[in-house]
Order: structure tokens, then C-alpha cells, then sequence
């Protein structure tokens, strides 16, 4: 399409943020970038990989040098793998078909919103060989969540993350001023029922407490999908150690650390700040992925020296789904991975294995 063609000014996140703020309305710009409250998460999200410096390293024998990323017994060629974003038809007309296409060409792993706007069906045929996963939230109905698992996997995904971290929603002030409203075109193809119970507050009564939370998810809910959904499960959301523990002791195959983007709770601490009190808990017991705040695969590196086996990549990939359609996130992903071998390079890793917190600055010892 003629509306989607890559800028070629276009070589970097930054640079797709820019084109995809121009051509979008302010309504959906304030749902893309929208945060929670006054929008202090989202800013430490950034502010954690821009204050954390890397120590460069020099004449280090590279030959050989490979991202090759390991994950529940599938090799990827790299550790950046789309996050779960809801409603893409919003920024394109294929919506997660092209970005799950885009993904597939530059050697992603996509995780796909319960509130995709395609059928998983539909996504999966778009790209053939698509390494896809489910991201879930527990609906009230818990039938209806297995059933979400249960189509997805027939559809071919080969895990669930899932997301525990918005019981209920944060307050969006900013797609509230800006009066975004969901179109019918972009409204989720694959949910049954509501995800969440309305509040059943009458006047000088709760509107949270007082109905909203009468279905909220709980570890015993964690336990019973580990148990019936047959893939490998993922717990997205942790922050606290405290949890990662109880995430570990409930049966997760893996940890999520994310802050849900800063669109929750805001004034929680950012996604790199809480990482390496989770990989301090985990001990390497479980795969470790973090979201929040990626925009340079020297984010990347900063998050794998940490203790992340890999890193999710959100509202860039939308900005380069709504310029570039699936070449744009093809693009961008390749950036990105072009990015994390520079780094790699000048601080002397050959291998994600390799990575540690000695390339950060200060020294460790």
C-alpha cells in the first residue's frame, strides 16, 4: 500500500515514533501512548536505561559472535520479541496480520493480545512458521480463558503469558481528555465475554471495591490454568520478589518483568529497576522476559546484563506498524537486533551467554 512505505529517514525507534505521531489522530495517539495517572511510570521506564551507563571493552576476539536465544526449547536468532498489544487494526488495516507477518521476517516471536483485532486463526495463517504466543487475561467467565488457550494453541501458539498485573484498569487521563473511543473495527475478535465485572456502585458507594473486583484473578488461578492449559505458562507483571516466589511456587514456566508500560499504577518503580530484585529471587530457576521502556537494542543489552533471558518490545513496533506496515516492523526489528550486535560488539560479548553485569559502568568487581 501505497499509505504504508517505509521513510527513508526512517532508522531508528525514535524516527517511527515521529511519522507515526504525524499521521495518527490525536484520539489514537492518546490511547498509543497513553499511561496511567500523570504518566511517572512511563517516564521512569526511560529514564532507568538512559541513566545506566555501558563500560566499553576493546580487542575482544569476536569470531563466532551470534544472538541465538534459547527459550522453552525453541532456538530464536535473537532476544526481541513483539510484546502483546491490544487492538492493531487501530494503526493498520491488517492489523496483528501484518505485524505478525513483519515479526516473521526479522526472526521475532510475537506474543498476541487476547484483545487482538484478527482471529488467531487469521494471524497464524498470515504468517506461516510464525513463532506465536497467547498473551490472557482471566476473564470472569474462567471457562471462557481456557477456551481463549484452548483456540490459540489449535491456531498453533506455543504459550501463554499471563497478565496479572490490572485487575482492574488504570485511569488513562489521557484518553480520557482526548475522548478516544474504541471503533467497532478495531474491537477484539476473539473474546467471548467482558474481562473484567462493572462496578455495581450505588451513589456514596465504592466504584472499585464495590462489584469491579467480585471475579479478580488469584494465585489459586494461576495453579488451576498451569494445570489444564498444557503450555508452557508465563506470569506477566511481576515487579516484587515477594511474587516472583509465589508466581514460582504457583507452577510458572516464566516471569514477565513489566509494569504494563506505565498505563496501570503509576509511581511503580520502572521495568529495569525491579529486574534485578525478580533475577535475585529466580536465581536462573526460569526464563526471565522484560517489557517497558525498550527503544535501542543498548536497552537490550542493559536489560540482559541484568538477568532478562529476553525483552519485549511495545509501542515502537505500533509506530512502525502504523508507517511501514509489516516492512515496518520488519525494519524496525532489524534495527533493533543491528543495534544489540553493535553493542555487543563494543563491550566485547560474543554470545548472549556472555553477557553479564560487567558491561555495565561503574566496574564491578
Amino acid at each position: 500500500m501505497s499509505g504504508f512505505l517505509i521513510p527513508p529517514d526512517a532508522v531508528s525507534a525514535e524516527d517511527y515514533r515521529r511519522h507515526a505521531q504525524a499521521r495518527l489522530s490525536p484520539e489514537i495517539w492518546a490511547w498509543l501512548e497513553g499511561a496511567g495517572a500523570d504518566g511517572i511510570t512511563r517516564r521512569w521506564n526511560r529514564e532507568a536505561f538512559e541513566a545506566q551507563a555501558l563500560a566499553p571493552r576493546v580487542l575482544a576476539e569476536m569470531a563466532g559472535a551470534n544472538t541465538w536465544c534459547d527459550l522453552f526449547g525453541r532456538s530464536l536468532p535473537h532476544p526481541v520479541l513483539v510484546a502483546p498489544m491490544a487492538h492493531q487494526r487501530l494503526l493498520h488495516p491488517e492489523g496483528e496480520a501484518a505485524m505478525a507477518l513483519g515479526a516473521t521476517a526479522a526472526g521475532a516471536a510475537m506474543v498476541v493480545s487476547c484483545q487482538a483485532s484478527r482471529s488467531f486463526a487469521e494471524i497464524a495463517k498470515a504468517a506461516p512458521g510464525a513463532d506465536l504466543w497467547l498473551q490472557l487475561y482471566l476473564q470472569p467467565d474462567r471457562l471462557a480463558s481456557l477456551d481463549l488457550a484452548r483456540r490459540a494453541a489449535e491456531a498453533g501458539f506455543r504459550g501463554v503469558l499471563l497478565t496479572v498485573d490490572a485487575p482492574v484498569n488504570g485511569l488513562r487521563n489521557e484518553e480520557a481528555r482526548a475522548g478516544f473511543r474504541l471503533p467497532p473495527e478495531a474491537a477484539s475478535a476473539n473474546l467471548i465475554g467482558p474481562l473484567h465485572t462493572p462496578s455495581r456502585a450505588g451513589p456514596g458507594e465504592s466504584p472499585v471495591f464495590k462489584g469491579m473486583l467480585d471475579a479478580a484473578p488469584t494465585w489459586r488461578d494461576v495453579e488451576a490454568l498451569k494445570s489444564r492449559i498444557g503450555l508452557p505458562l508465563l506470569v506477566k507483571g511481576i515487579l516484587h520478589p515477594a511474587d516472583a516466589r509465589r508466581a514460582l511456587e504457583a507452577g510458572a514456566d516464566g516471569l514477565v518483568v513489566s509494569n504494563h508500560g506505565g498505563r496501570v499504577l503509576d509511581t511503580a518503580p520502572a521495568s529495569l529497576e525491579a529486574l534485578p530484585y525478580v533475577a535475585a529471587e529466580v536465581k536462573g530457576a526460569v526464563p526471565i522476559l522484560l517489557d517497558g521502556g525498550i527503544r535501542r537494542g543498548t536497552d537490550a543489552l542493559k536489560a540482559l546484563a541484568l538477568g532478562a533471558t529476553a525483552v519485549m518490545v511495545g509501542r515502537p513496533l505500533l509506530h512502525a506498524l502504523a508507517v511501514g506496515g509489516a516492512s515496518g516492523v520488519a525494519h524496525l526489528l532489524t534495527i533493533l537486533r543491528a543495534e544489540l550486535e553493535t553493542a555487543m560488539t563494543l563491550t566485547g560479548r560474543r554470545s548472549l551467554a556472555e553477557i553479564d553485569a560487567g558491561v555495565l559502568w561503574p566496574p564491578r568487581a
